[in-house]
């Protein structure tokens, strides 16, 4: 399906289906990777990358607490994210960068082992379904709990983490949920499997702090701006389980999930069961940003260079 696709490997454009590994590369056994999902959005004046900077840094910082060593800039990276969407000819497009410790020694230290970085673009919809924007995902509270401190780094994004949202997702799908909320260790809010969560109460909005074992998302710090901007008050704190069951609204954010409402939790109705309207609002504000229908007014945009057209 993706055949025609060009993707980024260690600094040059390669075929789809060149793209491979070797069975000793270290990733593969022991998930020594980290990564970024990124998207961009069409525009009136082009496809623009949400959070392009935003995303690079992170993905450095992920690797510096994993103590792998860049072999690129992010200057560097960042152009390369360019590069591929424009040779892939993408309208819109999901992003993913990807830095593994790669072919070599099997033991579980890496140190010979090189640094790979790869980088895909490709055409994905929306994550948790298109109708879950407007009417809302039902999800469970995981039986799985997030990491605990100075287990595994929560805050970097690093493939061995996804072992614990796996877990979580695979156990929600199974018992016919969207997906699943993990709390963490101390048993207060955490994330889902792959988004952070916002949850609104009598016109306040709170979310889990970096504390309570989240991923500190691109996605949850534009829309917290974006609630700065509405005049809601935002409370970063640990939140109780069954807090989430008396809320008038509760929303997942991420770069896949976007803003998704949730409209049960536990077989509990939230709110009135449906899309709430602080919920509404941030929506359609964020959409109509990044799909370039009113100004980029927190500068979050990048957009990709089109090839100039010579003249024949």
């Amino acid at each position: 399906m993706n055949d025609h696709l060009k993707i980024w490997a260690n600094g040059q454009l390669i075929n789809w289906n060149d793209a491979n590994v070797h069975i000793s590369t270290h990733a593969l056994h022991y998930g020594s990777s980290v990564f970024e999902g990124i998207r961009a959005y069409h525009t009136p004046d082009g496809p623009a990358v949400l959070g392009l900077q935003q995303h690079t840094r992170r993905l450095f910082q992920s690797a510096k607490i994993f103590r792998m060593k860049m072999p690129y800039t992010e200057e560097a990276i960042n152009e390369a994210i360019l590069e591929t969407i424009a040779a892939n000819n993408l309208p819109a497009a999901y992003i993913r960068p990807l830095a593994f410790r790669g072919a070599g020694p099997l033991g579980v230290y890496a140190k010979q082992n090189p640094i790979d970085v790869y980088i895909m673009t490709l055409e994905w919809g929306r994550y948790l379904g298109e109708e879950a924007l407007e009417q809302g995902v039902d999800v469970q509270i995981s039986s799985w709990r997030r990491m605990a401190p100075n287990t595994h780094p929560a805050m970097g994004k690093i493939g061995g983490n996804y072992v614990n949202s796996q877990l979580v997702v695979m156990e929600a799908k199974r018992q016919g949920y969207t997906e699943g909320i993990a709390l963490d260790v101390n048993g207060h809010v955490s994330e889902g499997s792959g988004e952070n969560i916002f949850v609104i109460y009598d016109g306040i909005v709170y979310t889990p702090a970096l504390t309570n074992s989240i991923l500190s998302g691109i996605t949850r710090s534009f829309v917290m701006q974006l609630i700065g901007d509405h005049g809601y008050p935002i409370k970063e704190q640990p939140i109780p389980r069954e807090f989430l069951y008396l809320a008038d609204e509760v929303f997942f954010t991420g770069t896949a999930a976007e803003i998704t409402p949730i409209r049960t939790i536990d077989g509990l109705t939230i709110g009135a069961g449906k899309r709430g309207p602080i919920t509404e609002a941030l929506q359609e504000d964020f959409f109509n940003i990044v799909e370039g229908r009113t100004a980029d007014r927190h500068g979050w945009l990048t957009l990709v260079p089109q090839p100039v057209a010579v003249p024949a």
